[in-house]
């Protein structure tokens, strides 16, 4: 069963032309890279999915929704998906319960006692338990970010987009991070990250998707996206972690 349907997807800013056709579909339990260079689109398709950016052509349906931009429609996608950005856009005036439990007391109704029993769920998946009461300040980049992997998780999504998600972290955070998602990918979640991590997303990918211009320029099973790169574009662009 299909988590993720994009067909004929055309997105543009005025006269810029920033998605041309764009075709893509996402299985249940299904982690997709998306690399490229910086302007290739990878990060405007993800906001297309999520219904933050309208798009000129094309349908995108996730859990069975199609993508509209009704007010009803986005409230009712934004309950099926979850989305990590670069920034951790936590609150900085909430401790860690209370910025993972906002949406789900105002969006689903949660009650006191189903919001402690979700944060301490969520946060032992991110590998944070003892940072209830922590407030952002108090915390690292890297731990920043997986509080809100958590915030995004409580929501119960049945698929989890991820944003370049490490870009503003060192190297020792980043892992931390990076050893959250791939936990998530082992107990099944449905992903799609955009990511400049090469070695990350051929371990821990089915599948990779290589975007150039707008398009989708290559796609295929991760080992063989980048063990054996078809397109002179894709060569190009991986050239450098096969050193």
């Amino acid at each position: 069963m299909l988590s993720l349907e994009i067909k004929n997807l055309w997105k543009s800013y005025g006269s810029l032309q920033v998605l041309k056709g764009i075709d893509l579909t996402v299985k249940n339990g299904e982690v997709i890279a998306i690399i490229g260079r910086s302007g290739s689109g990878k990060s405007t398709m993800l906001r297309c999915i999520n219904g933050l950016e309208p798009f000129q052509q094309g349908t995108i349906t996730v859990a069975g929704h199609k993508v509209e931009r009704s007010a009803a429609s986005l409230r009712t996608l934004r309950k099926e998906v979850g989305m990590v950005f670069q920034s951790y856009n936590l609150f900085p005036h909430l401790n860690v319960a209370e910025n993972i439990t906002l949406a789900p007391r105002v969006v689903k109704g949660l009650g006191k006692a189903e919001c402690e029993s979700l944060v301490e769920k969520v946060l032992a998946q991110v590998g944070l338990s003892d940072k209830v009461d922590a407030y952002p300040d108090e915390l690292s980049g890297g731990q920043q970010q997986r509080v809100a992997i958590a915030r995004s998780l409580a929501m119960e999504p049945k698929v989890m987009l991820f944003d370049e998600v490490t870009s503003a972290l060192d190297p020792e955070l980043t892992g931390e991070v990076l050893k959250t998602i791939a936990e998530l990918a082992t107990a099944g979640m449905t992903m799609v990250l955009v990511t400049h991590e090469m070695g990350f997303a051929r371990r821990v990918a089915n599948r990779t998707v290589f975007m150039h211009e707008g398009r989708i320029r290559e796609e295929g099973p991760s080992e063989e996206i980048f063990s054996s790169p078809k397109t002179p574009e894709l060569q190009a662009f991986i050239a450098p972690d096969l050193k």
